[in-house]
């Protein structure tokens, strides 16, 4: 195992080297997110970028299936064609099979020596130990490099282990970037600015004074060319066990000593340690599996799950899950967690919801506050849109002392006028300049597994289909029934 040495490195030529190169995750996301942060001056001056892939392509090859595939992700604003021209003056393409030893010795030749060479594996995480064992045998792994695991890093507690002791064997720990795009996302960073950076939230942010936490993380898309990894992973998997927990960890951790990447990773792992493992009776009554079936998303008719390409007709994948957690420590004593995500659902929507406790008595005639309009709640919204809204209670003009709730609203995007990243862009500066903040820490990654593992097996155990939901809503009828025995309701139902 080498260590790291990232101030070494802030001077060196930069070799990115992306194994997947020609990849659906490259094309969309990481290309584009380069494209960016070279066009913007935030890539060292010497970079080159070697993409990886199987086919036996030139160059020219390479790059013409970039000017069809990954050009249309940029923004057409930013893609003057100089700017685009000496991005693909950057890149080399090396055909290597990653499961032939003999081809890493052409990536050993095209890499330069005395170079950083960040290592990005956009590839199935069952070849990590294949490249990484490879990668050491050609003498590409040294103290300046760094290596990006893309999600989802293994299917279980076992299997991220295993993932993590074979990259571990040749990466330290501040070497390797466990990515979650969703660490990237500018409102989830402001989040942290918000509870740590406001003395008006800190007392307030715990029970009893906090009701309940919603998250949700909905996808009006269905599964499209990933069903064939999709129905072996299902939305728990996918989803839960990693975006969703992380956005919780950030909302329920306690206020680290500093920005020390493990001083805010610390206090996240508290957070999932402490998280109530489920019995059986807990899954029966806190969680609620779904399965989309035909309907219409914005206006369009669409398939069912059951009826997409490569998904077997019998499946029991789950694409929706919304389950109520709890977190068993002082701070969070009785305040539950409800967390959401689905495919095909009503609209594209993520976003947390701080419920504030009820006031113990009104004095004001009518007041709304109740299950579907209560008096106090702090939005953040971290798409379609990034903003922050806190509802509050006011007077109704003219009515005596009615109340009516309103809301302080602030639109990041109007506040901050200057180009936004995306959080890809992000994290891949934050790999560059060798921040460790935004990346998931090992025990983090396996501390979650430990959590969602016996939920899953649960759910095996029982043998229960997914409950039928309609493309077009919000998930099966169980999950507002969930709510309903807090008295509560999703956001979107208020």
């Amino acid at each position: 195992m080498t260590t790291s040495n990232a101030s070494a490195t802030l001077d060196l030529p930069l070799d990115m080297i992306i194994f997947g190169g020609a990849g659906d995750l490259s094309a969309r996301k990481l290309l584009p997110a380069l494209f960016m942060a070279h066009s913007h001056g935030n890539l060292p001056a010497d970079t080159r970028i070697l993409a990886i892939g199987r086919r036996d392509w030139t160059r020219d090859q390479y790059v013409g299936w970039m000017e069809e595939h990954s050009k249309p992700f940029i923004e057409r604003k930013a893609l003057e064609a100089p700017a685009w021209d000496r991005f693909l003056a950057l890149f080399e393409y090396v055909r290597v099979d990653v499961d032939n030893a003999e081809d890493y010795a052409r990536l050993a030749q095209a890499s330069r020596p005395e170079v950083q060479r960040i290592f990005y594996l956009a590839t199935s995480p069952e070849l990590f130990t294949t490249i990484c064992d490879n990668l050491a045998a050609h003498a590409l792994i040294d103290t300046n490099s760094r290596v990006v695991l893309e999600k989802p890093l293994g299917h279980d507690l076992e299997s991220a282990r295993a993932i993590n002791n074979s990259v571990g064997k040749h990466f330290a720990e501040t070497q390797i970037y466990r990515i979650d795009h969703y660490l990237g996302k500018e409102t989830v960073q402001n989040l942290m600015v918000l509870r740590f950076g406001n003395a008006i939230f800190g007392p307030l942010w715990q029970a009893p004074y906090i009701r309940s936490v919603q998250i949700t993380v909905a996808e009006t898309v269905g599964v499209g060319s990933r069903a064939g990894f999709y129905d072996q992973t299902g939305a728990m998997r996918d989803m839960v066990q990693n975006h969703l927990l992380q956005l919780l960890c950030i909302v329920a951790m306690e206020p680290p000593v500093s920005l020390d990447p493990d001083a805010v990773r610390d206090e996240k792992l508290k957070v999932l340690r402490s998280l109530r493992p489920m019995t059986a009776d807990d899954l029966s009554r806190d969680t609620v599996r779904g399965q989309y079936t035909s309907g219409a998303v914005g206006g369009e008719p669409v398939k069912g799950y059951l009826e997409e390409d490569n998904v077997p007709k019998d499946s029991h994948a789950e694409t929706f899950v919304a389950l109520r957690a709890h977190i068993n420590n002082w701070r969070w004593a009785h305040v539950p967690f409800f967390l959401r995500t689905g495919k095909r659902m009503g609209k594209k929507l993520s976003e947390i919801v701080i419920e504030f406790a009820d006031l113990p008595f009104s004095i004001m005639p009518n007041s709304p506050c109740g299950p579907r309009n209560c008096g106090n709640r702090l939005v953040i919204q971290l798409q379609p849109a990034e903003s922050i809204e806190l509802q509050m209670l006011a007077k109704e003009p003219g009515s005596g002392m009615r109340t009516l709730p309103v809301n302080l609203n602030l639109d990041l995007e109007q506040a901050f006028t200057g180009r936004r990243a995306e959080a890809y862009e992000r994290l891949l500066i934050d790999v560059v300049r060798g921040r460790l903040t935004h990346f998931m820490r090992r025990d983090e990654l396996e501390a979650a597994w430990a959590w969602a593992d016996p939920i899953i097996e649960g759910w095996k155990r029982a043998g229960d289909r997914p409950r039928p939901y309609t493309a077009g809503t919000f998930g099966p009828g169980a999950s507002t029934a969930l709510m309903a025995r807090e008295n509560m309701v999703w956001s979107e139902e208020s």
